[in-house]
C-alpha cells in the first residue's frame, strides 16, 4: 500500500481551520458524524473525485484515480472539519505506520487547541 500525505486535503483542512470551519467535538464522535455513503456519493456527483479527494489526508496512488478507494483518513463532512476526525486519524495512521499523516493530524490538532 502506497498511502501518502495528501498535501492539497492538508491545505484544505488548514483553510477549514482559519475560516472556522470546525466542529469542536469529543473523542469518539466521528463514527457518528463521518458522512454516510449516500452523502459521499452526493458530494462526488456534485463536486467529482479531486474536490472529494481534499476531504482525505491520505491518498494511495496504487489505487486507480476516480474510486473513493484512493483516498483514506477522512476529516470532515463536507462542510466542517471535525476535531474527532484528526483525533481518529492521529491514532489509526500511527497505529499502520503512516508517520507523515500522524504527524500531519498531530499539526492539525495543535491548531486547533491553540484557541
Amino acid at each position: 500500500m502506497a498511502v501518502k500525505l495528501n498535501q492539497a486535503a492538508l491545505s484544505h483542512a488548514r483553510q477549514l481551520i482559519k475560516d472556522s470551519r470546525i466542529a469542536r467535538d469529543a473523542r469518539d464522535d466521528w463514527s457518528e458524524h463521518a458522512p454516510d455513503t449516500g452523502q459521499e456519493n452526493a458530494y462526488i456527483d456534485k463536486h467529482g473525485y479531486a474536490e472529494y479527494g481534499t476531504w482525505h489526508l491520505g491518498t494511495d496512488s496504487e489505487k486507480t484515480e476516480g474510486t473513493k478507494g484512493r483516498y483514506s483518513f477522512p476529516f470532515g463532512d463536507f462542510r466542517r472539519l471535525h476535531r474527532c476526525a484528526i483525533l481518529a486519524i492521529e491514532s489509526r495512521a500511527a497505529q499502520h505506520d503512516h508517520n507523515d499523516i500522524a504527524k500531519a493530524a498531530k499539526s492539525l490538532l495543535a491548531e486547533l487547541d491553540k484557541d
